[in-house]
């Protein structure tokens, strides 16, 4: 089957009539053509959703009340989740993650857009106190139209809290998903046309990112970008909207530590901890990465992971095992490159996983493994894997842990786990991340929580209400009256 763009609530060809193969990352092999769009579909896609939003926001979607606005996005929740199987086979097969997991990312998509169905009419100004004679008052009004590039690890997720916040203040908006992960985003976009969005409001052009991807970062009548993805491409969609002064979030790559103490309660941690770094096969910026026990414990842990790591699974979506492939060869080749190198250099491997029989020679599985005595400055310590890959490291007190957590370019997620509630809340303050979970980890949290890095993993926040404030522009109005 051959995907075209959705634009205007029609399917629509690509300028250069050129299409990319959509490879199924079980067997290796395409089942499904995109179109590979460029700069001239990019145009005719902001066309559209300036269209909807109309010159003086008098557009079929702008002219909309806070109120008709909340409603289309809950019957949006409502068609999610009656259609959330067939969304769910659609990114199994197109990413290659279990159907569990799949099934998931439907029902989160649903809840992002019933969060910000509630908030619509919730978002406002305030008055200000200023000199006598004088009303000041602040209000919210939408930038205008959005764009939108989504990575291919969590398509559904991530529409949900980009797209379902943009529309929830007003924008419309332009979609480039990545050209590995696209299906489910094009449906997506169809069921929204389908229950009575307005033509324009959500547009998707599929296609490179060096090319659509590109060309939506510079387009001119973009007005903000939001952006998840590598720190490397990050900072080039940053500088893209920087150089005509368009504002952007960029939620970018982790190395994100837990802290296991020798007072923690293993029973609760070590299930948590090995979700957090299998989870979609390890491809998930905020995945648990590196895992810091203190020395006392360090040897009962490593015994404990290493039983669970040896009986994990990896196999094709519909065998729903711990884990799937990952997204794609090079994905592959990058996780394989990084496991080799470490054991070159040393690194001690203290458990592996399994790749299922039945699973493919030709898809593009990666067993988990698990590191144990990582140096902190080795590149499997420093740099993002991506894969299913867990660096192990010990410490001696609470000035180690934090030096060592705190020791990469990124900051995106850490957890601490102690019986100590003192310790949790002092070492929260001091760990350098954009979330902190104290005996819990939530890979990127809940919707209501606010979700975003510090240091190389970005700047902006996504999720919960706060990612509502960068998709408005506030305006101050000061009216003297005597």
């Amino acid at each position: 089957m051959e995907y075209r763009h959705f634009i205007g609530n029609a399917w629509r060809a690509g300028d250069n009539g050129e299409s990319l193969d959509v490879i199924d990352p079980s067997t290796g092999e395409p089942f499904a053509a995109i179109a590979r769009g460029n700069a001239a579909d990019i145009d005719v896609a902001v066309s559209a959703a300036r269209n909807a939003m109309g010159e003086a926001l008098d557009g079929p979607w702008a002219k909309l009340s806070p109120v008709e606005r909340a409603n289309l996005l809950f019957a949006y929740a409502a068609a999610v989740l009656e259609n959330a199987d067939e969304l769910a086979q659609l990114e199994a097969r197109d990413t290659g993650k279990a159907l569990k997991t799949a099934r998931t990312d439907a029902a989160v998509l649903a809840r992002y857009l019933q969060y910000y169905a509630g908030c619509v009419d919730k978002l406002h100004g305030e008055t200000l106190p200023y000199t006598t004679g004088f009303t000041v008052l602040t209000v919210r009004e939408p930038i205008g139209v959005t764009g939108h590039i989504i990575p291919w690890n969590y398509p559904m997720q991530i529409y949900g809290r980009s797209v379902g916040a943009s529309l929830a203040a007003g924008n419309a908006c332009v979609v480039k998903p990545a050209e590995d992960a696209s299906l489910s985003i094009l449906r997506l976009a169809e069921i929204a046309a389908d229950i009575g969005f307005p033509a324009g409001a959500i547009n998707v052009v599929t296609g490179l990112g060096s090319e659509a991807g590109a060309a939506l970062s510079a387009n001119e009548g973009i007005g903000h970008i939001s952006f998840t993805g590598s720190t490397a491409t990050g900072a080039l969609v940053g500088r893209t909207a920087a150089e005509r002064h368009c504002p952007s979030v960029l939620e970018l790559g982790g190395k994100s530590p837990q802290l296991v103490f020798d007072d923690a309660d293993l029973d609760e941690a070590l299930p948590v901890i090995l979700n957090a770094i299998i989870q979609n096969a390890g491809q998930t910026c905020s995945a648990g990465s590196r895992l810091l026990v203190q020395r006392g414990i360090y040897e009962t842990v490593i015994e404990r992971l290493t039983q669970r790591f040896e009986a994990l699974r990896s196999g094709p979506p519909a065998m729903d095992l711990d884990t799937g492939p990952l997204v794609n060869a090079k994905q592959q080749a990058r996780v394989r490159s990084m496991v080799e190198q470490a054991e070159g250099e040393g690194i001690r491997v203290a458990a592996r996983g399994k790749i299922a029989v039945e699973a493919s020679r030709n898809g593009f599985f990666h067993e988990a493994v698990l590191f144990r005595d990582v140096p902190p400055q080795s590149r499997i310590a420093q740099e993002e894997v991506f894969g299913p890959v867990l660096a192990v490291m010990p410490f001696d007190d609470e000035a180690e842990a934090v030096k060592l957590a705190n020791g990469t370019n990124y900051g995106l997620v850490a957890g601490v786990w102690t019986r100590d509630g003192s310790r949790g809340l002092r070492l929260a303050r001091k760990l350098q991340a954009g979330q902190v979970f104290v005996n819990n980890y939530g890979a990127g949290g809940g919707v209501e929580l606010p979700f975003g890095g510090v240091k190389a993993s970005g700047h902006g926040r996504e999720k919960g209400f706060e990612a509502l404030y960068g998709f408005t522009s506030l305006k101050t109005i000061a009216i003297r009256h005597g």
